[in-house]
Parts: C-alpha cells; sequence; structure tokens
C-alpha cells in the first residue's frame, strides 16, 4: 500500500465530488526517540478492533467523506521505513484538519503500540 493508491481508492468513493481536501499523513521511522537516544529501528502492533472503532467514530464526523489507514505492523522496521500513511477526505479544510489530527492521535494513543530498537 502506497499513499498515492490510498488516495485512487478514496477518489473512488461515491461522495468524492462533495470532497474540497485530501489531506495525507505519512508516519516514518526517525533515527532519534523523542528523547534523543540513537534508534535504529521499531516494530508496532495494532489493536483492530480499537482501531476500526475510531475510524467507524471519526469517519461520522461533520464533513467528513473517508478516512483511510495502513500500518506496516508485526515486522521490524529501520530508520526510515513508512511506518503508517493515513488519508482523510472532507469538505473543508477545517473539518479534514480536526479529522486527520485527532485520528492520528487516537490512533497512536489507543490502537497502536511501538517497540524501538536502540544502537
Amino acid at each position: 500500500m502506497n499513499i498515492a493508491t490510498m488516495v485512487e481508492q478514496i477518489k473512488q468513493h461515491p461522495d468524492y465530488h462533495k470532497a474540497g481536501m485530501i489531506l495525507c499523513h505519512n508516519g516514518v521511522v526517525r533515527a532519534t526517540s523523542r528523547e534523543g537516544d540513537e534508534v535504529t529501528g521499531l516494530e508496532v502492533v495494532v489493536d483492530h478492533d480499537r482501531l476500526d472503532q475510531i475510524l467507524d467514530e471519526q469517519k461520522k464526523r461533520p464533513g467528513i467523506i473517508d478516512i483511510l489507514i495502513h500500518i506496516n505492523e508485526g515486522k521490524e522496521l529501520a530508520v526510515g521505513d513508512d511506518v503508517m500513511f493515513l488519508v482523510v477526505a472532507g469538505d473543508i479544510r477545517e473539518n479534514v484538519l480536526e479529522a486527520l489530527t485527532d485520528t492520528l492521535n487516537l490512533v497512536k494513543t489507543e490502537a497502536t503500540s511501538k517497540k524501538q530498537y536502540f544502537k
């Protein structure tokens, strides 16, 4: 999966004609942790039930047409590898920005966990 494929999938949505914005997030493995420690990679685990709940809730927000997500889980990812793609389509900038921000924060705090590998 890649962002271009996801955007094309969004464009096939029956309500796509209502879209005024598609916003994409591409999370990648950083070379350092938030604390500044050197990272060699990470692995992500997904709670799929919670992820589905989050997406169902966020898709009901005003103006949101669709939300797609792909998370590279269950394998060791190296620095620079893609971790997550999140694509949100909606009517106006404010609605799409808020939906992407809230969805991303919920996914990271409630539906995924990560194990970082250090040098």
